[in-house]
């Protein structure tokens, strides 16, 4: 059985072999049993903290000789076991040393040796199994190859305390999701595991413990089984509260807190639950101080973001505990110059890892931002704190990045902050470089952060304009900084990603980059979205244009929409319309919707789209597709027949006229109110050729109906249909 290592590797340490090593290998082949055994020992003794001897004795092949003695049954239970020890020591070393033991089938073997009656090589074993699994270079896969594995390692837990620890250790680093958390679950774990969080050994009692958290993680199965457990007479839920109070150990403190928190969130224990707000999030808090440790800090930090994500009322309540706010603007001052780490290799491990503490203070600045606009002002005033978000945006590591990114996501759900924070610090920018090339877990969230910006007449969206003209017409009309940067050519690269998250956002954000409409002069104004409130968004317009003297916002607008058309290109727009995700049907459509405004517009584009953007059309109202998706398709269409030439594709095409008098007989109000409003901007009498339009749908049978819909209980579709008639008897 041959032990493979990388070339530079086993030149580099080929070269360091030494005549004591060649002997402790030569001595394993010695036909004598006893020898062969005293040769083990003396190699266990020789490696124990000597990574250069355990790298020399791989590469002289001691591993196959080493397995092929633990597994011959000629060799007796104590030359096994120290084989296993010595196998063992081998996998402390390196992660090279761990991926040469893989390369010989360690694992097999040391799970055969489990088999065996002999408690002390199974514990050998175990102890072996739990070095290999707990490195990162070792694929969890492995326990789960063969199924036999699991109920013969849940049979060996009541063996012994260290085949209760190295079993729980094993099964807490390979449980690595859903399935693996049912098989283990499917297995008895549960009922297994709970009894030894009363063990006598505090090591037993902290691998179950983490385990339990494991288990717990996102699934609500495992969590609600948890909560009615019951051990020497007490729930699960009490156990693991007596083990958060301050007087156990901090790591202790801070698995439990963990296991309560992914119960939580898992929906087995309320958020209002005394265990969640009088113990575990106050736990938590307090692992964010100074006086803790960088790993306990982290971790504190980032398993409270997770509990208090969803929920408003937590999200409060730790933003006022222990000024926890303030407390964590010192995870960016982390060593600080008066640090009071006197360990030069602590402080050396702290620096390397500093950037774990500015990870996790963005998310849980995110999670406390999530909802409440008095939190996400208390956070942006905390010191330099846009700074330390732009800074964080540019970080080498890209788990900052992600957490800079999903922290300022969060606090860009604050329109108030848009519009000062966000654009004192032009945070646009360095946004703009960071969806450049950049992971799909990050593009998500920066898309989703872009089309905040873009959103609801975001500052970044304007140029001052040397205040010639009033902020809020020139957030509406000006060629805005961030879309002129690129914003549309990636946006539009977004849509095609494999990714439905990230084509929703790429299409949502291109829908908000050109949506000018009156809603929005309405928002703007602070006006609510009412008729009346349009004819004087109307009137200010009006006035802003004769003051300016030149109509800049249809020019800007004209201009967006040049170019989403161009950069997306109408073949990539169409294929978006027939997703197969709702959610990208559903942008899709409103963009649709969003170019096609302003009636110059929707009859350029119709001129030159016109053919593909009606087959688009009837596909979706002819397809199995559910009523929101209909309904967006049919103000398509009104918006089309608002157009001046644009009405004719609809007028010249009969079958598109039976399926709108079709949806105007619609069991269903949405869908009958929105093909009115389609009838409605096709007859308005003012327009040229009104009056053939009207002859036409009256022989269609059209009138017959607004009669009927104009009896309608519901007001709005009465209405419209008045008014329809109204222009047949003007």
């Amino acid at each position: 059985m041959a032990c493979l290592l990388e070339t530079p590797i086993r030149m580099s340490v080929l070269s360091e072999v030494t005549a004591s090593s060649r002997h402790y290998v030569d001595r394993l082949f010695d036909p004598d049993p006893q020898k062969v055994l005293q040769g083990v020992i003396d190699m266990k003794n020789a490696v124990i903290g000597n990574n250069k001897q355990k790298a020399n004795l791989i590469v002289l092949g001691a591993v196959p000789r080493l397995l092929y003695l633990l597994q011959q049954e000629t060799s007796s239970t104590e030359l096994k076991t120290e084989c296993a020890v010595v196998l063992g020591s081998l996998a402390m070393g390196t992660e090279n040393n761990v991926k040469s033991l893989l390369d010989c089938h360690i694992i097999p073997a040391l799970l055969q040796g489990l088999l065996s009656p002999d408690l002390k090589f199974i514990e050998a074993c175990l102890r072996c199994l739990r070095t290999i699994f707990t490195s990162p270079v070792t694929p969890e896969e492995l326990l789960y190859t063969d199924a036999t594995v699991i109920p013969h390692l849940m049979a060996l837990l009541s063996r012994s305390r260290y085949t209760q620890e190295y079993i729980c250790q094993i099964f807490s680093h390979c449980c690595k999701g859903p399935d693996h958390q049912t098989i283990l679950f499917n297995h008895g774990a549960v009922q297994n595991i709970a009894h030894l969080l009363t063990s006598v050994s505090y090591k037993v009692r902290m691998q179950a413990l983490k385990c339990f958290s494991v288990l717990a993680f996102e699934n609500p199965q495992v969590s609600m089984t948890l909560v009615n457990v019951l051990v020497d007479g007490e729930l699960l839920p009490q156990i693991f509260v007596k083990m958060l109070q301050r007087d156990k150990p901090i790591e202790m403190q801070l698995t439990s807190a963990k296991c309560l928190t992914y119960m939580c969130r898992a929906g087995a224990i309320r958020t209002d639950d005394n265990c969640i707000v009088l113990k575990t999030l106050p736990c938590l808090v307090r692992m964010c101080s100074k006086e803790r440790l960088l790993e306990e800090r982290v971790e504190g930090a980032e398993t409270l973001a997770y509990l208090i994500e969803p929920d408003v009322e937590l999200q409060r309540i730790a933003s006022i505990t222990d000024h926890l706010i303030a407390m964590l603007a010192d995870y960016f001052k982390y060593p600080s110059s008066v640090s009071a780490i006197t360990d030069i290799k602590r402080l050396d491990h702290d620096l390397k890892h500093a950037h774990e503490l500015r990870q996790a203070a963005f998310k849980l600045y995110a999670s406390l931002g999530a909802n409440d606009e008095d939190i996400r002002k208390k956070i942006i005033e905390t010191e330099n704190m846009m700074d330390r978000i732009v800074t964080g945006l540019s970080e080498s590591s890209v788990k900052v990045r992600l957490a800079a990114v999903r922290c300022l996501h969060s606090l860009s759900r604050s329109v108030q902050q848009l519009r000062t924070s966000f654009q004192d610090h032009a945070v646009w920018k360095p946004l703009m470089k960071v969806l450049q090339n950049a992971p799909d877990e990050i593009l998500v969230v920066a898309s989703s952060m872009l089309c905040n910006l873009l959103l609801d007449f975001s500052p970044s969206k304007e140029d001052d304009f040397h205040g010639r003209l009033t902020p809020c017409f020139v957030k509406v009309a000006w060629n805005w900084p961030i879309l002129e940067s690129g914003a549309v050519e990636l946006l539009c690269g977004l849509t095609q990603s494999e990714n439905p998250a990230l084509r929703v956002n790429g299409i949502w954000a291109l829908m908000f980059s050109n949506d000018l409409g009156p809603r929005r002069f309405c928002s703007t104004f602070g006006f609510e979205h009412k008729q009346v409130a349009w004819p004087l968004c109307a009137s200010v317009l009006l006035f802003i244009i004769n003051k300016s003297g030149q109509n800049m916002a249809f020019q800007a607008e004209q201009k967006i929409k040049a170019d989403i058309l161009r950069s997306l290109s109408t073949e990539q727009l169409f294929r978006l319309l027939s997703d197969s995700d709702l959610n990208v049907l559903m942008k899709t459509l409103g963009l649709l919707r969003n170019l096609l405004s302003t009636q110059p517009h929707i009859d350029k584009i119709m001129s030159t789209h016109g053919k593909q953007i009606m087959q688009a059309v009837t596909l979706i109202l002819e397809g199995e597709h559910n009523i929101e998706v209909k309904e967006q398709t049919l103000c398509v269409l009104a918006n089309i027949a608002d157009g001046t030439t644009a009405k004719e594709l609809i007028m010249t095409n009969d079958d598109i006229l039976q399926k709108i008098k079709y949806y105007m007989g619609h069991s269903h109000v949405k869908l009958q109110l929105a093909a009115t409003c389609c009838i409605l901007n096709l007859i308005r009498n003012e327009e040229e050729g009104s009056q053939e339009r009207q002859d036409k749908l009256r022989d269609m049978g059209i009138v017959d109906i607004l009669h009927k819909l104009s009896q309608s209980p519901d007001l709005n579709l009465s209405e419209k249909a008045k008014k329809a008639l109204q222009q047949y008897l003007a």
